[in-house]
């Protein structure tokens, strides 16, 4: 199946009640779509519903739980026009060394980062193959899903695992209509950091990253423009801001010793900027 997805059709996003999540419901709205938005909470979700306005439709939902993302695609379909984009976004920061991340860290940053959006695949794609249309599916992973990180040993886990599943997914649904993005961002200006779990002796200087992010990171509406290319391009992989994703993916591509390298280096940069 080829053809052109229709933006200004209908839209899901989930973790859409702030950040990149709000930023592309917004960005798809502009264009015309009718969006729902969901998030765990409803308050930031029904805000950003009645800031789209008549074509915004609020759901409260937590994608851990499969079986109330499968009564959102019930609810969706059940309006009878089918979607067009799926926006997996729901997610959350972690960081701390290994040896002082409890399993249970461990188990939150995989039920929410890569099951949340195993639970969006499944409870979407059978129903979105069924209508007949280009549709695509954009997954959240980040730059990290691309390279190694230090002191972000499950956040990286459950990132290389979302960018690994939506190749795979993209491999395989591309021919039959609907393309999948992995959407890896470098760092951004939102509140993931404020609201993440951190250990250790990053955790202690948790202020400073939080400033850090809120000081140099990229806009969330600049990925939601590139989230709006990915789909018009239908690209499996979309990094961005290009220059804090690419130089160190491509070391880790010419050379995984060079890729450790690199992500060592850019850990100690980081820790100057944040450390209290």
């Amino acid at each position: 199946m080829t053809g052109k997805v229709n933006l200004a059709g209908v839209a899901v996003v989930t973790g859409a009640g702030s950040g990149i999540g709000r930023s592309t419901a917004l960005k798809l709205a502009g264009l015309g779509a009718t969006v729902h938005v969901a998030d765990i909470s409803a308050e930031a979700a029904e805000a950003v519903a009645a800031q789209i306005g008549d074509r915004g439709r609020a759901h409260h939902i937590d994608v851990t739980d499969a079986a109330a993302v499968v009564a959102l695609a019930e609810r969706v379909f059940a309006e009878g026009r089918g979607v067009d984009v799926l926006h997996n976004n729901a997610g959350i920061g972690h960081a701390g060394p290994v040896e002082e991340t409890p399993l249970e860290d461990w188990r939150r940053v995989v039920e929410i980062n890569l099951m949340g959006v195993i639970h969006g695949v499944h409870a979407f794609v059978p129903r979105m193959l069924s209508q007949g249309r280009p549709s695509h599916i954009v997954n959240t992973a980040s730059a990290l899903g691309l390279m190694p990180g230090i002191d972000l040993a499950p956040y990286v886990t459950s990132k290389h695992a979302v960018v690994g599943l939506s190749e795979s997914l993209h491999a395989e649904l591309a021919g039959r209509g609907i393309g999948v993005t992995a959407l890896c961002p470098g760092i951004i200006s939102t509140a993931i950091v404020g609201e993440s779990t951190m250990r250790g002796e990053i955790g202690a200087s948790k202020q400073g990253t939080v400033d850090f992010y809120a000081n140099h990171g990229t806009s969330p509406d600049v990925v939601a423009d590139a989230v709006v290319t990915a789909i018009r391009k239908r690209r499996p992989i979309q990094p961005v801001p290009n220059s804090h994703v690419y130089p160190n993916w491509i070391a880790g591509r010419l050379s995984p010793r060079l890729g450790i390298v690199a992500a060592r280096l850019a850990y100690r940069a980081l820790r100057r900027q944040t450390a209290g």
